[in-house]
């Protein structure tokens, strides 16, 4: 499994927004899944801190990943774009793959 983790500092007025685009049946999860090894989606929100949000977004594979994004270039630029408005900040906190081990 391979998966890419974000992190957003979401703009007080907007959080509304961004919880409806984010969420697992949301406009972001609703495009990947236009892409063969998308797993699915989760959206984490820190209650300590309002304006801070986590996504965790899970594929088959990184090649699955690379593929979905060269395929749907145009449609995810177009929506990172409208989702600008959202955030005061967005991190890529790292990309991960699944550590698999054999026990003895």
């Amino acid at each position: 499994m391979y998966v890419l983790i974000w992190e957003y500092r979401v703009r007080a007025e907007r959080t509304a927004d961004f919880e409806q685009i984010y969420h697992p049946d949301g406009r972001w999860a609703n495009l990947f899944k236009l892409g063969d090894g998308f797993l699915g989606t989760e959206l984490l929100h820190d209650p300590e801190d309002p304006q801070r949000y986590i996504t965790i977004d899970r594929w088959v594979s990184p090649e699955d990943h690379e593929l979905f994004l060269s395929q749907w270039k145009n449609e995810y630029e177009a929506l990172d774009s409208q989702c600008e408005s959202l955030t005061e900040q967005e991190t890529l906190l790292g990309k991960w793959k699944a550590v698999r081990y054999e026990t003895r």
